[in-house]
């Protein structure tokens, strides 16, 4: 990757999301060119004020459909509304989302049976560890430990090797053995694949991305979110969108 692409790249990071490596690889020049403009507006309002940032209108959603049934949920199932994540165990991004901002979202609305969560995976070519930290949480969640496990990864992001993730197993009380068969045949590639899949379908190439959508049906429409945002604008979306189900 040149000079040029790195820094558009570095752009994208800085805004909180990781992108896969052929995303960037793949770009025009022209593509570049209009990543750098669009960071120089940006870097222009910044440095004028919030008066200013105010007065330029909001960008449109992006609206995407996902299905409502693949992936791991938690909260009521009648729940109004469903965030669905797609996630990388050795994202920083995600780790920071996780930090920051999910406890407050599952206090607030999960816990509280207004929104449904549900976690994809969506492991980056370029985390070495990501994909068996993925396949650990699914094969967790064949004993119905996939939230603890998750709760593991997360919190020891330097120790996602093999037999890090067998340990957390049995601190978690897993069935070890059945655990690590599962590792060992990488029972659940096949599901990891297709999150990959349904992600990149709908233009998600980096992580935490999230769709935020009403309930209805096994496919849902909702709002694209990009990045590890505060919990204020969860909150202010999550808000928005419960108004509009009253």
């Amino acid at each position: 990757m040149n000079k040029f692409l790195r820094f558009a790249v570095a752009g994208l990071m800085w805004f909180g999301v990781a992108v896969m490596p052929a995303q960037a690889e793949g770009m025009t020049k022209e593509q570049g060119d209009a990543i750098l403009k669009e960071l120089q507006s940006i870097r222009t309002l910044l440095q004028q004020g919030p008066k200013v940032r105010q007065q330029r209108p909001p960008a449109a959603p992006v609206r995407v459909k996902v299905s409502s049934t693949d992936g791991v949920s938690d909260g009521n199932p009648k729940a109004p509304l469903i965030l669905v994540e797609f996630t990388d165990y050795e994202c920083p991004f995600c780790k920071r989302f996780y930090d920051t901002t999910f406890a407050d979202i599952k206090k607030k609305y999960i816990d509280t049976g207004k929104v449904r969560f549900i976690s994809r995976n969506l492991p980056l070519p370029f985390h070495k560890n990501a994909e068996n930290a993925a396949l650990a949480a699914v094969c967790a969640g064949d004993q119905g430990k996939y939230w603890q496990m998750r709760k593991s990864i997360f919190g020891n992001p330097k120790e996602m090797q093999a037999e890090h993730l067998s340990a957390y197993a049995k601190d978690n009380g897993l069935n070890v053995k059945r655990f690590d068969t599962c590792m060992t045949k990488k029972t659940h590639t096949v599901k990891i694949k297709k999150d990959l899949a349904d992600a990149q379908a709908i233009g998600i190439t980096g992580t935490p991305s999230f769709v935020l959508a009403k309930s209805g049906g096994d496919i849902v429409e909702g709002e694209k979110i990009i990045g590890a945002q505060l919990f204020a604008t969860f909150e202010a979306k999550i808000e928005a969108l419960l108004k509009q189900r009253k």
